[in-house]
């Protein structure tokens, strides 16, 4: 009886405790609908294998703006552009920090990059580095030859594939790292990818994969911090042997530079910048340390590198899947910049059709699906609904720009909705317009926007203009396979196995 007893005791004050608090999500403090969370787990399987996906079906049913229970953690999630504009916008200085995660613990130094560096002087620095010294229009001028002639070297490989296929997303992955890497460092870090593949590319390219798969998993020890030393799903153990990988990449890199073993330069790189500032004291934010140099690098490689390649990855699949698209760019292509040269980076204004491409390209494949997660600083209200201190804030970039209230059929890849009497004539994707925001949108927008705008749209440009493109093994367009295998980027799930085929006299592929 004794037993019965405390068993009713004990019910009835769990009953009370859960009345306690469901009452207080009640109005003034109403949260934004969402699911039934889970004991403890909370909607953690609510999100199944691809997030955007399964957070998008949810919104379709609780609305734009959602609040999910993550084990311990409040999360809120935007699916619409105006919520979306209401954080990043309107309350976007609340949400100007991130939340403390195992990816920037165990790969990103323990929180000294810039990506997910808390909100304040160290992160101004930081990010002013890059904006003066790496992402400015004169820097971005500067580097431009060097953009343009990685940009040739790859159609020269993709020329002397002869009748061969070539995996089209590794070689834009050696392009887009040595456009970069010269830039930062002064010198190329792969060979061209001709030859049978570099193996030190291959396995940079499996290494920042796989950082941004590991970077996309919803990490349990993230969301029930009383279980994270158990590392259940083994995350841990894979950023800390991924972070070794990287670190030792980034050691010998500097330890080069500083011993001038690093190749030269007609300007000065990046990293002799980023070295020189090292000794002297900056008054914003102080000295910078050998680990938030390694830091910035592993930042500026990862999201400057396979976000630009697999963009133009899913262009080009794109326009292969739409052999009429492909036709009317080259036409474009031959009456502004002819058969005799490559396409450079200043004739890319005049091409307002690749242009649209590229938009098209990145509302339908934005690279990052969902946005990096943001952390509120203080309570407040969107919509009407409560949004708690210490709120993880998710922005499903992917659901936003298939919205079928913005979008005449969003799951189509029509490019001419963007030109002049289309449905979004004037819609750009540097993040002032909320419909489609594939780099971020306020404080924390991804710093390289122009550089990653300028890269794709050269690349693209330059592929549509080059080449005439068959798939692999005769394989019918119609049937090409556009599955997305998720991470914090968004991946194909195959990669595209491609026979390019030369469209040009062959000296034009040296003009350049």
């Amino acid at each position: 009886m004794t037993i019965l007893t405390l068993l009713l005791y004990t019910s009835i004050t769990a009953l009370v405790f859960y009345l306690l608090l469901n009452l207080r999500t009640r109005h003034p403090n109403r949260l934004p609908p969402g699911p039934t969370p889970w004991p403890i787990v909370g909607n953690l399987p609510h999100l199944g294998i691809t997030p955007h996906h399964s957070l998008a079906a949810l919104a379709e049913k609780y609305g734009p703006l959602m609040h999910l229970r993550l084990g311990f953690v409040d999360v809120v999630v935007a699916a619409s552009a105006s919520v979306a504009a209401q954080f990043l916008k309107t309350h976007d200085v609340n949400f100007a920090s991130r939340p403390p995660n195992s990816g920037a613990k165990h790969i990103a130094y323990n929180y000294q990059d810039l990506v997910f560096a808390p909100y304040g002087p160290r992160w101004r620095l930081l990010r002013k580095i890059c904006s003066v010294h790496l992402f400015s229009a004169k820097a971005l001028d500067d580097f431009r030859h060097v953009r343009q002639e990685e940009v040739a070297i790859l159609t020269r490989v993709l020329v002397g594939a002869g009748k061969s296929t070539v995996k089209l997303g590794q070689l834009l992955n050696v392009c887009t790292t040595n456009a970069l890497a010269r830039v930062m460092l002064g010198r190329r870090v792969f060979g061209d990818g001709s030859g049978g593949g570099d193996p030190k590319a291959d396995e940079f390219k499996d290494m920042v994969i796989e950082m941004m798969v590991l970077a996309g998993e919803f990490n349990i020890g993230d969301f029930i911090p009383a279980l994270e030393w158990l590392d259940l799903q083994g995350v841990a153990k894979k950023m800390k042997n991924l972070h070794a990988r990287f670190d030792s990449f980034l050691n010998t890199i500097l330890e080069e530079h500083k011993s001038g073993n690093g190749g030269a330069s007609n300007h000065v790189d990046l990293l002799s910048t980023l070295i020189a500032l090292k000794d002297n004291a900056d008054g914003e934010g102080g000295k910078l340390s050998d680990i938030e140099i390694k830091a910035l690098l592993l930042n500026l490689f990862a999201a400057g590198t396979d976000t630009s390649s697999s963009t133009v990855e899913w262009a080009i699949a794109e326009l292969i899947r739409h052999p009429q698209l492909l036709k009317q760019a080259q036409e474009e292509m031959d009456t502004v910049v002819g058969r005799d040269r490559l396409v450079t980076e200043l004739d890319l204004p005049q091409l307002t059709f690749l242009q649209a491409i590229v938009k098209e390209t990145f509302r339908l494949h934005p690279s990052t699906p969902l946005s990096l997660p943001r952390i509120s600083a203080e309570s407040c209200e969107v919509d009407g609904y409560h949004i708690p201190k210490g709120s993880t804030l998710l922005v499903n970039v992917w659901a936003i720009a298939r919205d079928p209230k913005m979008w005449t059929d969003p799951l189509e890849f029509r490019p001419t909705r963007f030109l002049p009497g289309g449905e979004k004539p004037n819609v750009d994707v540097r993040g002032n317009d909320f419909e489609v925001i594939p780099f971020g949108a306020g404080r924390r927008i991804c710093v390289g926007i122009s550089l990653g705008m300028r890269m794709v749209q050269l690349l693209v440009a330059t592929l549509v203009q080059t080449f005439d493109w068959e798939l692999a093994n005769g394989l019918d367009p119609e049937k090409l396979n556009m599955d997305e295998a998720y991470g914090l980027t968004l991946q194909r799930a195959e990669p595209l196995l491609v026979y390019p085929k030369p469209r040009l006299a062959p000296q034009a592929y040296e003009s350049r």
